[in-house]
């Protein structure tokens, strides 16, 4: 009879890893959820604002497009810069904690005994266990990040390739609701756009229960309902935009 995988430290290993990269992974997965919602909702809400105020497919197109690329270029930027800062933050964060298990050793073992404890360890149970781990400064190290920041010391994925991502995705996303209006009159672009982004956003809302674990017509739903609410506000602002400006510059 074998003995049962998780005695096999090579498995462990690999299993370890494995959820590792499914945790990286699910990260990218985020990012590109996010950026092809915010692509299909703004875009959506540009085209049918612009389509109710103008009634002409080039204006319409111009602003979409336009709308779309200050999107990409906004969205990979703003995801690369807060990333980055939040990497900084945290990188200085656990520097702080480095030179206190250096200079005050006692201090953090005691830090890491107080905090077990909280989990439910026993005092005595606790002061042997960070007693432990205090021999090895690194280890030591690592359990005071994690159980008092949320941190881990091990490099995680780049913030360039987050903003590619997400930038990637808005992009990608934006088409959605333009083509439309290259096929149909505005008058029917206008629905048709807001018909077809439904679609598109119910199936990512179905896709995105995978990770989430929500009732698949709830998630899809979700979505659908914030597109619906974008475009549907977009066009009737848009129809009554070109009145009311009429009048403030007649004043």
């Amino acid at each position: 009879m074998s003995e049962p995988r998780h005695l096999d430290r090579e498995w462990l290993g690999r299993h370890l890893a494995e959820e590792r990269r499914e945790a990286d992974l699910l990260g990218e997965v985020r990012e590109a959820i996010f950026g092809f919602q915010d692509g299909v909702v703004s875009t959506l809400a540009v085209v049918s604002t612009v389509g109710g105020a103008t009634r002409d497919p080039f204006a319409v197109l111009v602003a979409g497009i336009a709308s779309a690329l200050a999107g990409v270029f906004s969205m990979a930027a703003g995801e690369y810069l807060s990333s980055k800062s939040q990497r900084e933050i945290f990188m200085a964060q656990i520097e702080n904690e480095r030179e206190e298990v250096r200079d005050r050793p006692a201090e953090a073992e005691a830090e890491v005994a107080y905090m077990l404890e909280r989990e439910g360890l026993g005092e005595a149970s606790s002061r042997r266990v960070a007693a432990e781990l205090a021999r090895q400064p690194t280890v030591l190290l690592k359990t005071m990040v994690e159980k008092e920041l949320g941190l881990v010391l091990e490099e995680g994925r780049g913030a360039l390739s987050g903003g590619l991502v997400m930038g990637a995705s808005f992009g990608v996303a934006s088409l959605v609701p333009l083509v439309p209006y290259v096929l149909q009159p505005v008058e029917q672009a206008v629905w048709g756009s807001m018909a077809v982004s439904a679609v598109v956003l119910f199936a990512v809302g179905m896709l995105k229960s995978r990770w989430t674990r929500r009732h698949w017509l709830a998630s899809g739903l979700e979505v659908v309902g914030l597109a619906a609410f974008a475009g549907i506000a977009g066009f009737l602002f848009g129809g009554a935009l070109p009145s009311l400006l009429t009048g403030l510059l007649a004043r």
